[in-house]
């Protein structure tokens, strides 16, 4: 971690040295992982990385086979990692796969933080056992533990206790218990010591009073450990007889780094088989080439030599040459900013040079990507194009297109790697493209080009290949003039190619150089990222604390226990036979051999008690609380088939039913937003999600008392935080999380791994706060991986399953042990019951014959309890089912969620410097850059060109648009659909709050882009053109939002829906009538649907009516006149000699409409169309 304001203080040597001179390794808390690979794949790689060079292919796959086995990760070892949107590998397979991954290095000190986190008992227990054989076998281990098992405890050689930042312990652990009891703590006995330590140390800010008791403890806690440490001479290691001696001079492994070449192969490898497997991203490549080739050929098809074929011709060669890299710039831009995340962790280990990275890349792309979709544009655009019919000719232009690929690609390199947010690299992608785009000579002539920026043609890599494309395709050639005498006629001499390179100020030799200076600009691109990626640290910001002043006296209220409600409406659930499948498709959509994740269930979940779900990873838990909330959604490849049924007070309610009265916490925190402080964040969800009759004051006095249960009173002024700014722990995001959930005290609360990040003293404050929930009626049913000894007393129905969702048990938690004793498994008084079951039905992978033991053992419980008669008897309905319908949630009021909403997005939006920038400068520095070279506009012949590119160039601000909203839209779209799912707000209240955000800006931002277009750039300084100029910004750039929220509404995978926008952007401004002038009659109707058409129809009447052009003599016709006199004339020429009010109204129709289509895409997305497809499975017309 890097930021400007974080200063460390004293030293830490590594037998008398630096860090930098030892081999090391460093778990981090998140778990940075490719999802496409499989497990086995991602340590193979990593193996292939990090072990030194003497170790033979043979020897790496052997251990990283015995990594696979140490880690219990066999059963999982062929599985893919996965993400939230594609279902792999379970949460505490993938943190075993992390650990696995930095064990692979063979690390003198290995560095671990939060471990255990997300392992269940049996797991975490392995694990610690593996470590600690690795520092048996001489290797320092250090790692951070939350909640250990009191095994767990017994492997810990030496312990440093820290509570607030200060030390209170540091020393061996066997000195530790000692050191305490003479402070006055004795170890109660039967308690895990590591438990009892961390409540001794932990300050408890539930209420004033038992702040101010435990504060008081810690700071005594503090002191003593401050004056022992001084009367030792400021040394910690010899406050007890039992401390270790200090090892010196012992050799240890020096840093490894894999050679370059095995660097690249590996990385090469790793990147072909990611970038294949996934089959959107790829597809994108690919569809983006072949649909913009068979539509611009389609727009430009067998161009004729007339005067407008030949403007035609100039635009189609402009697209090939400008618009296609600009296309691949922005999807390898997107993509970027997702794949540079493991490229800065795995360079921040030393794993990785950058050299490798930027080779690799390409090499594993070059026949995937880098061949085909240029190779696949220039078969097809050439030949429809009807251009020059000549081998040679088309080999020239398939060479430009694939160093313009090469450019795009080596260019969003670069952009990436000066701002690593989208928000950021693509404003330098945007206008590093227009600057582009401009200096080449087609919108505005290149000997017009104002003096102070005429330069910078010779830095554009666009104005080479687009002269190139001209040369290759203009030199030499004659085109049909109408007059007779042909060549040597003065009247034909616009159809001559010569003259036209003149006018473009292109020579006619203009082709080989300009290729080598274009792979020049590819070269450097990717020389200039890799200094950057070298030099440029990738800062962490630390957020700063946000007082606020609502809560600032909050602390002060009492918690009162409160009883359970007579009147209160309880719920009872069962699972009958329950059931859960999935059913694949492969790529070509055939049906895959169906999955089992839970096998049929027979279990009952009671109001009034903790109801609890365990087993080992892997064993479906969270699946299926995920089905029982009705919250896995079923798409064309992954279909969720649920058997059995669940029935809610002896009733089966609907699924819209289900999921309105469950509130469902889920195992990742991704619905916070990361620039609100906690105390924001629940005041927002209180207003949200609480009833709309109480006030605005019992709301916050509601979310204070939530934030003081979840001991959140320390940070409440602190920002969530996310990847690049550092917020709260991840313990904490964790409790924030369950406060948001645990506010509204719903009728039934479901929770996956509530108590996973957490220390032992706060898990066992959850575990209390939602024992409380249950004892007032509520139904509350969570999973757990590692429970303490005292929680699991708390325990109500327990539900066990095996890994691959076999039921083991069900029943009362207190009957569990009494259960498993008629089998012959005798739990030991000193066990932890909780500990003791996970373990029984857990399988060690640690070595064949613990395998095989287990396995037999897990296989003998599965089938004792199948033999069980385990039916469960109905129970009275507490609930009619009229009455189960009327707990529904409401949504909140319109009134109420929308204002809510929208100070909530502004607070989160202001907060984002680079988004609020991006948002600003996109629209404004588009309208510098246009002013820089088109200013001052002038009345000469090659004018006219030039003003009509300045008006073609406000297309551009349709791809503005779009690139605003992929930065911020594709987030606040998860946050809102989890936050819909939670039937919180509308997708109305929603959809307005995003709009009144985005809105001023665009407003203002066209109001200064006018002031830059018509009073700097010498268009007719008019009010009326001001304010048209205006507002054509604002819809254009509207209109680009509107798209990229339809797209990505329609698509999950927010690269392909870049692609996809970017295509549809491109051919609507292909259509509006500059580029070509002879446009087929179903694309002119299709043309209608566009704002652009509609923007420039306006635009040019305004802006040239009443300009007249003149010429020199050289330019001038036979009969002395120019070629064009006066705007009327460019017009006709160009077929925009119309209406330009109707027009304009035309413009404003088509925005509105373009947003109300984006509305009702949404909505269909979260309401008509599950229902519809629910409807339809129901009546089975659909598999």
């Amino acid at each position: 971690m890097y930021d400007s304001r974080l200063h460390v203080t004293g030293s830490s040597t590594y037998n008398g040295q630096g860090l930098s001179t030892i081999r090391w390794a460093y778990v981090m808390q998140s778990d940075v992982l490719v999802p496409t690979l499989t497990v086995r794949e991602t340590l193979q790689y990593s193996a292939d990385l990090r072990l030194p060079s003497p170790t033979t292919t043979e020897e790496r796959r052997r251990v990283v086979q015995e990594v696979i086995l140490e880690l219990g990760l066999k059963e999982c070892a062929n599985t893919r990692i996965g993400n939230t949107t594609h279902k792999g590998c379970s949460g505490g397979e993938r943190r075993r796969t992390s650990i696995g991954v930095q064990l692979l290095a063979n690390p003198s000190v290995l560095f671990l933080d939060e471990p255990t986190t997300g392992l269940d008992a049996t797991s975490a227990f392995q694990l610690m056992a593996t470590l600690r054989n690795l520092a048996k076998n001489g290797r320092t281990v250090i790692t951070t533990i939350h909640q250990p098992r009191s095994e767990i405890w017994g492997l810990i050689d030496h312990l440093v206790i820290l509570t607030r930042g200060a030390c209170v312990y540091s020393g061996p652990t066997v000195a530790c218990l000692p050191y305490f009891e003479s402070l006055g703590y004795p170890l109660p006995s039967f308690m895990n010591p590591a438990e009892y330590l961390v409540d001794v140390a932990a300050v408890d800010d539930r209420t004033s009073e038992l702040e101010s008791v435990s504060m008081l403890r810690v700071d005594r806690l503090i002191v003593e450990w401050q004056r022992r440490s001084e009367e030792n001479g400021g040394s910690t290691e010899n406050t007890n007889p039992y401390a270790s001696p200090t090892i010196t001079g012992k050799s240890v492994p020096a840093p490894f780094r894999a050679p370059m070449l095995r660097q690249i192969q590996v990385l090469t490898a790793r990147t072909f088989k990611v970038t294949c497997r996934d089959p959107l991203g790829l597809a994108g490549s690919l569809f983006e080439a072949a649909s913009m080739a068979i539509v611009t050929g389609w727009i430009f098809l067998s161009l004729d030599g007339s005067l407008a074929g030949i403007r035609s011709r100039e635009g189609a060669l402009y697209i090939a040459s400008s618009l296609q890299g600009y296309l691949i710039l922005l999807y390898e831009t997107y993509r970027l900013t997702i794949d540079i995340e493991l490229f800065d962790r795995e360079r921040g280990e030393g794993v990785v040079g950058v050299a490798s990275f930027l080779v690799s890349r390409r090499l594993a792309r070059f026949l995937i990507e880098d061949i085909p979709v240029p190779l696949l544009f220039s078969v097809i655009f050439y030949f429809m194009a009807g251009f020059r019919a000549e081998p040679a000719q088309f080999f020239i232009f398939f060479a430009i297109v694939l160093v313009n690929q090469y450019i795009a690609v080596s260019f969003a390199m670069l952009c990436v790697a000066v701002s690593r947010n989208f928000a950021g690299a693509s404003l330098v992608a945007n206008l590093g493209y227009t600057i582009q785009s401009l200096a080449c000579g087609y919108y505005v002539q290149a000997s017009t080009i104002p003096i102070w920026v005429r330069w910078v043609k010779w830095t554009a890599y666009v104005f080479y290949a687009f002269g190139a494309m001209c040369a290759n395709e203009f030199a030499g050639r004659f085109y049909d003039c109408p007059a007779p005498g042909g060549f040597t006629n003065p009247a034909c001499k616009e159809y001559d190619g010569d003259f036209i390179l003149d006018s473009l100020s292109v020579p006619n030799d203009w082709v080989t150089r300009p290729i080598g200076a274009c792979f020049a600009f590819a070269v450097a691109f990717y020389i200039g990222s890799a200094f950057v990626l070298r030099y440029w640290k990738v800062q962490m910001s630390i957020s700063r604390a946000r007082p606020t002043e609502a809560g600032r006296s909050a602390g002060q209220e009492q918690l009162t226990a409160r009883s359970r409600h007579d009147d209160l409406r309880t719920v009872d659930i069962v699972l009958a036979r329950y059931a859960l499948d999935i059913e694949k498709r492969t790529w070509r959509g055939m049906k895959r051999d169906k999955l089992s994740i839970v096998q049929p269930v027979n279990a009952r979940f009671q109001p009034g008690h903790l109801n609890v779900i365990m087993g080992p990873s892997g064993s479906g838990k969270t699946s299926l609380l995920n089905s029982m909330a009705r919250r896995l959604q079923s798409t064309f490849w992954t279909k969720y088939c649920i058997s059995g049924r669940m029935l809610y007070n002896n009733e089966a309610p609907a699924d819209s039913v289900i999921r309105s009265i469950c509130c469902f916490l889920q195992q990742d925190d991704d619905a916070l937003l990361p620039s609100l402080t906690v105390r924001e964040t629940l005041c927002f969800a209180a207003g949200l999600r609480l009833p709309s009759w109480m006030s605005r004051e019992e709301k916050e006095a509601r979310a204070e008392r939530q934030l003081l249960k979840m001991g959140l009173k320390d940070c409440a002024d602190n920002l969530i935080g996310g990847e690049l700014i550092k917020g709260i722990s991840g313990g904490e995001k964790r409790r924030v999380s369950i406060a948001v959930q645990i506010l509204t005290e719903p009728r039934v609360l479901l929770l996956d791994e509530p108590t996973s990040g957490l220390d032992a003293f706060t898990a066992s404050s959850i575990i209390e706060v939602l024992k409380g929930l249950a004892e007032e009626g509520r139904t509350v049913i969570l999973t757990i991986h590692q429970s303490r000894s005292d929680v699991f007393q708390q325990f109500g129905n327990v539900l066990l399953l095996a890994r691959g969702g076999f039921p083991v048990y069900s029943g009362v938690g207190s009957g569990m042990l009494s259960y498993f004793e008629t089998l012959g498994y005798t739990c030991p008084q000193n066990t932890n019951p909780a500990d003791f079951a996970l373990d029984l039905i857990s399988v060690d992978l640690r070595g064949e014959k613990r395998e095989a033991v287990s396995r037999e053992k897990v296989r003998s419980l599965i089938h004792s309890w199948y033999g069980e008669d385990n039916a469960l008897a109905p129970v009275g309905s507490i609930v009619s089912p009229a009455e189960l319908g009327g707990l529904k949630r409401k949504v909140a009021p319109f009134r109420i969620a929308f204002p809510l909403l929208l100070r909530r997005g502004y607070i989160n939006f202001r907060r984002q410097p680079a988004v609020v920038i991006g948002r600003i400068m996109q629209v404004l520095g588009f309208g510098i850059v246009l002013t820089l070279f088109f200013a001052p506009l002038q009345n000469d012949y090659y004018s006219v060109q030039s003003r009509v590119g300045f008006i073609q160039e406000f297309t551009a601000l349709y791809f503005v648009g779009m690139l605003q909203n992929v930065a911020v839209y594709p987030t606040e779209k998860d946050v809102f659909y989890r936050e819909h799912d939670d039937h919180v707000y509308s997708v109305e209240a929603f959809f307005l709050q995003y709009t009144v955000i985005e809105v001023p800006f665009e407003v203002i931002t066209s109001l200064l882009f006018a002031v830059l277009t018509v009073l700097a750039a010498g268009l007719p300084r008019t009010a009326t053109l001001y304010f048209v100029v205006a507002l054509n910004c604002f819809c254009i750039v509207n209109c680009g939002e509107s798209l990229g929220i339809m797209f990505n509404t329609l698509f999950a995978h927010t690269g392909f829906a870049v692609n996809v926008t970017s295509v549809v952007l491109s051919i609507a401004t292909m259509l509006t009538g500059v580029l070509s002038l002879n446009v087929p009659g179903f694309l002119q109707a299709f043309n209608h649907l566009s704002p652009l058409k509609y923007s420039l129809a306006n635009l040019a009447p305004y802006s040239l009516r009443g300009q007249i052009f003149t010429c020199t003599d050289f330019q001038r016709l036979p009969d002395g006149r120019c070629p064009i006199e006066t705007g009327e004339q460019v017009l006709r020429l160009y077929n925009l000699d119309t209406n330009a009010g109707l027009n304009l109204a035309a413009m404003g129709i088509a925005t509105v409409a373009y947003r109300a289509l984006a509305y009702a895409l949404l909505k269909g997305k979260k309401t008509h169309w599950r229902g519809w497809w629910e409807k339809r499975r129901q009546e089975g017309k659909i598999e």
